[in-house]
């Protein structure tokens, strides 16, 4: 069956979203890891340019003034929101927080570093939209692509509020590990529209259930995994600014037991996938895509080790941070792309 050519520019716009959200999620990573968030006090605007400065002496004197006023005002509003849906302890201790009102230098690496991060994040933005009306071209075979690439379009809007809200407050702790795991949720979607759209007219595959349960356990763990390391990443930032930023060696040593429990579940991070690869090698033959996206998957698994013992042992480096999460994603996303292609292959059987 020929694909129109309306349909292949949806495959191609989507797999080029699918690879910006990652470039996002690394961005995003060297944002939280060098501290950048506040490096643009506004938005969309970056300092009330489209272009941002390179010196302070381009911006006016008053400019911490301004932007440590609009901060309390945005926080605010935040405040009130957790007030209508319950949380008014947290709300009042939002309100109360005096840290928010202390100004943060200009620095023009820091600044950079976001308003970068906002590019790449308004170029994913564009691509999203553009993947959902190009999603159309299929409502006559599959109404899911065209509703699931609009949700995304609204959830990637959320998400960029979320976000704003994780650089404007100190004390919201699960604000992040949800960001992070709304990230995953936009991935997973992308990654759903792309694989429905490419397999659309193939038969179903007969694979064993014991394959798709530890598939899916697999995704389940790797997720966990993913939420520890959000949580281990705010006890971190907490540490570091108990320390005003220095004695970096011991902010490890500090985190608490929360640190050896992200250990503790890569261990089982790496036991599952050892049998999940293991059943996908007796199922599948060698050159099929399901044992391709495994050995993917142990790549990316044997980078992040690396990447973690660099975090354990050399002080938590930014580039390893920023590294570690991106690995993680991939991780996530390699296995959620596997788990999909066992009940319809882009390659057609590829059984054993």
């Amino acid at each position: 069956m020929k694909t129109s050519t309306s349909k292949i520019r949806f495959q191609k716009v989507n797999l080029a979203t699918i690879i910006l959200l990652f470039i996002l999620i690394l961005a995003g990573g060297v944002v939280r890891s060098t501290g950048s968030g506040m490096g643009c006090p506004d938005w969309p605007k970056c300092f009330g340019r489209y272009i941002p400065p390179t010196s302070s002496s381009e911006l006016p004197k008053d400019y911490k003034q301004k932007y440590v006023a609009g901060r309390l005002a945005k926080n605010q509003r935040f405040a009130k929101t957790l007030d209508v849906f319950g949380y008014s302890d947290l709300a009042r201790r939002i309100r109360e927080d005096k840290s928010i009102l202390v100004p943060e230098e200009f620095n023009a690496a820091k600044t950079w570093t976001e308003y970068i991060n906002r590019l790449i994040g308004a170029a994913s933005g564009l691509f999203l939209l553009a993947t959902a009306v190009l999603a159309f071209s299929y409502r006559s075979e599959s109404k899911l692509i065209p509703v699931l690439s609009i949700f995304n379009v609204i959830l990637v809007g959320f998400q960029a509020w979320l976000g704003s809200i994780v650089v404007s407050t100190n004390l919201v702790a699960w604000v992040v590990t949800l960001h992070m795991l709304l990230a995953l949720a936009i991935i997973g979607i992308s990654i759903i529209t792309y694989h429905l759209a490419r397999v659309y007219g193939r038969p179903k595959l007969n694979v064993n259930q014991v394959t798709h349960v530890v598939t899916l356990f697999a995704l389940l763990i790797s997720t966990v995994q993913i939420a520890f390391g959000s949580e281990v990443r705010e006890k971190i930032d907490a540490v570091a600014g108990h320390f005003q930023g220095g004695y970096r060696d011991d902010w490890i040593t500090n985190a608490g037991v929360i640190f050896t429990q992200h250990r503790d579940i890569a261990i089982l991070v790496l036991v599952i996938n050892v049998a999940l690869y293991a059943l996908i090698r007796r199922t599948f033959s060698r050159h099929s895509l399901q044992q391709q996206i495994m050995s993917f998957v142990f790549l990316m698994l044997m980078l992040q080790m690396v990447t973690g013992i660099l975090l354990s042992y050399w002080a938590l480096p930014p580039f390893a941070q920023a590294a570690h999460v991106l690995l993680a994603t991939l991780v996530f996303s390699a296995q959620f792309y596997l788990m999909l292609n066992l009940y319809r292959s882009v390659k057609g059987g590829g059984n054993s």
